[in-house]
C-alpha cells in the first residue's frame, strides 16, 4: 500500500496571518501608487474615510486614516474624481478583504462619470430644464399619489408607511421601475410616462435609497431627465441620501433628501390638521361662550324693556303706585287727623274751661230771652211779659217777667 503525504490544513486565521505577512514583506505593494476613481466615499465621526478607487475592469478597498489624511492634506474627495493614492497594501483580517492604506493622494483629473454628470448638467441647464420658473407647484392635498420606484425597495416600505401615517386619505398608484443597471433608465422613464398616461396621480414620487455614484447613476441619465421634464404631473425627486445630488433632483419639480422627506413632501399631516381642528375647536368654543354670555345679558336687557312696556306690568306699577299714593295720603290724612284731633282737644279744653255750665255748676244760671235766645245780664234788657229760660245745672226753668 503506497502512502502519501497529508496535505497541510491551514485554518482561517492561520491563513489571514499567511496573506497578511506576505503582503506586508513585498516592497512594492509597501509604497505603491495606485490610481482610479473614486466611489462610495464616506467619512465616518472617528474621521476615518472610506472608499473604492475603480477603473472599468476592477476596484479595490482603501482606507484613509484620519491621521494620514490630516498629514497630507489632501483636497476634498467625492464620488467620481480620478486619483492617485499612495500608500501600503494589507490584509483586513477580520473581514477578509485585501485594502490599501492611503497616506496621500494627488488629483489627477476628473472621473468618467463625474465629467459625464458635469456635461449633461450645462447641456440640461443651457435648455432651461432647471429653472425655477418651469417648476410646478404641488398640490396641497392630493386625493392620488402615484410612486415610481422598485417594488422590492426598502424605500417603498418607508414611503407608505409615511403616506399613511400622515395623511390616509389618498390612494397610491405603484408604477414600478428597475433603479439600478443598465436598462434602469428606460424603466424609469417608462414609469413616469405611464402615470402620465394614466392621469390619475395629482403627483408623482420618484425616488430610490442611498447608494454609491454607480448605483443611482440611472437617475442622472438624460433619458430619465427628459421624462420628468415633460410630466403633466408635478414630480418630486427623493433619491439616495440628503448628500446626494443628481440630475433628476435638479429637473424635478420638488427636491426631496431622501425618500421618505419625498413622501412626507406630498401630502400634509393629518395630525397637524387635528391640532388645528382641536385649537380652532377651543377657540370656536371660547368665542360661542363669550357671544352667548352677550346674547343672554341682552336677551335680559331686552326681556326687561318689553316688560316694563308691558301693559299689565304698567297697570301694575301704576295700581302700586296707587297703593303706595293711597298708603302715604291716609298716613298723612291720619297724621293730620291726629294733629287735629289734639288741637280739638286743646280748644274743647279752653272751650269748657269758659263754658257757663261751669259757672252755672257753682250756683250760677244763664237766662236766656226766649224771643230772641239772648242772654239776658240786666234787668234792662227785658221787658214785662217777656218769656224766659233759666239754664240752671239740673235743667231749664220757664218765667215770664212782671211788671
Amino acid at each position: 500500500m503506497l502512502f502519501l503525504d497529508a496535505p497541510t490544513v491551514f485554518s482561517v486565521t492561520q491563513l489571514s496571518h499567511y496573506l497578511k505577512e506576505l503582503l506586508e514583506t513585498d516592497e512594492i505593494l509597501q509604497d505603491v501608487w495606485v490610481r482610479g476613481e473614486i466611489s462610495g466615499y464616506k467619512t465616518y465621526p472617528s474621521g476615518h474615510s472610506y472608499f473604492t478607487l475603480k477603473d472599468a475592469e476592477a476596484q479595490l478597498h482603501c482606507v484613509f486614516f484620519k491621521n494620514a489624511r490630516m498629514r497630507s492634506a489632501p483636497p476634498e474627495l467625492r464620488d467620481g474624481m480620478a486619483i492617485a493614492a499612495n500608500g501600503r497594501v494589507s490584509f483586513y483580517e477580520r473581514d477578509g478583504k485585501l485594502q490599501l492604506y492611503v497616506e496621500d493622494v494627488e488629483l489627477i483629473g476628473e472621473g468618467a462619470l463625474f465629467l459625464r454628470f458635469e456635461q449633461l448638467k450645462a447641456r440640461l441647464a443651457a435648455e432651461g430644464l432647471f429653472d425655477a420658473s418651469r417648476k410646478r407647484s404641488l398640490p396641497s392635498c392630493p386625493a392620488v399619489i402615484g410612486i415610481v420606484t422598485s417594488p422590492k425597495a426598502a424605500a417603498l416600505h418607508d414611503m407608505l408607511r409615511v403616506l399613511r401615517t400622515r395623511y390616509p386619505l389618498a390612494r397610491i398608484i405603484l408604477s414600478p421601475a428597475l433603479v439600478q443597471g443598465a436598462e434602469a433608465p428606460a424603466s424609469i422613464a417608462g414609469a413616469i410616462d405611464l402615470l402620465n398616461t394614466h392621469g390619475e396621480a395629482e403627483v408623482v414620487i420618484l425616488a430610490r435609497g442611498g447608494g454609491s455614484i454607480e448605483e443611482l447613476w440611472a437617475f442622472n441619465e438624460e433619458v430619465v431627465a427628459r421624462a420628468i421634464a415633460r410630466s403633466r404631473i408635478p414630480v418630486i425627486s427623493g433619491v439616495g441620501h440628503e448628500t446626494d445630488f443628481t440630475i433628476a433632483d435638479l429637473v424635478a419639480d420638488y427636491r426631496a433628501s431622501t425618500p421618505t422627506a419625498a413622501a412626507a413632501a406630498a401630502v400634509p399631516d393629518i395630525a397637524e390638521w387635528r391640532a388645528e381642528v382641536l385649537e380652532l375647536q377651543q377657540a370656536l368654543t371660547e368665542f360661542l361662550e363669550v357671544f352667548l354670555g352677550d346674547q343672554r345679558e341682552q336677551l335680559e336687557r331686552s326681556r326687561r324693556d318689553l316688560l316694563r312696556l308691558d301693559p299689565q306690568y304698567q297697570v301694575e306699577r301704576l295700581q302700586q303706585r296707587l297703593d303706595d299714593t293711597s298708603a302715604l295720603l291716609q298716613a298723612r290724612m291720619q297724621h293730620i287727623l291726629s294733629l287735629r284731633s289734639e288741637r280739638l282737644k286743646g280748644v274743647a279744653m279752653r272751650l269748657h274751661s269758659l263754658s257757663p255750665l261751669l259757672t252755672i255748676a257753682r250756683g250760677y244760671a244763664v237766662v236766656r230771652r226766649d224771643s230772641d235766645q239772648a242772654v239776658v245780664s240786666s234787668r234792662q234788657q227785658v221787658q214785662p211779659g217777656d218769656e224766659l229760660t233759666i239754664q240752671v245745672t239740673d235743667g231749664h226753668i220757664y218765667a215770664t217777667v212782671r211788671p
